[in-house]
Parts: structure tokens; C-alpha cells; sequence
């Protein structure tokens, strides 16, 4: 399936593509769309907040041998 990448909407990007669906499926369906892709995002964010405490126990780590850190 090719997208139309001209397009500067959704819908018009779509509109050959997708079967017609009633209003209240195309609802459930962007609603489940973005449930998904909001536990994704948080479960990023938990991600990324673990890597970032490991990074500071390196560094504070490596000030506690005395090696310097440029921070910024």
C-alpha cells in the first residue's frame, strides 16, 4: 500500500487506501490508537528515566575517584 505523501492531511492521505468505516469504528479505532501509543510514550519516559539514574551514578561515581566532569 502507498501512501500519498503530497497530501497534507491524514485523511486525504488515506482516502484511496482505507475501507469506508462507520464514524463511531473510525472513533474506537483513533481512541485505541492513542491508548497505545500513550502507554508507549510513558513506558519510554520509565526508559529513559532508568538510563538517565544510571548515568548519574556513573558520574557520581567517577567525581568520587576525582576525575573531573564538564557538565552542560
Amino acid at each position: 500500500m502507498e501512501i500519498n505523501k503530497d497530501s497534507e492531511n491524514l485523511e486525504k492521505a488515506l482516502d484511496k487506501q482505507t475501507p469506508k468505516i462507520s464514524k463511531e469504528e473510525e472513533i474506537g479505532f483513533h481512541r485505541g490508537a492513542i491508548n497505545t501509543l500513550v502507554g508507549e510514550r510513558n513506558e519510554l519516559v520509565k526508559m529513559i528515566q532508568n538510563v538517565e539514574a544510571i548515568i548519574q551514578a556513573h558520574l557520581k561515581r567517577l567525581e568520587e575517584l576525582g576525575v573531573k566532569i564538564q557538565k552542560g
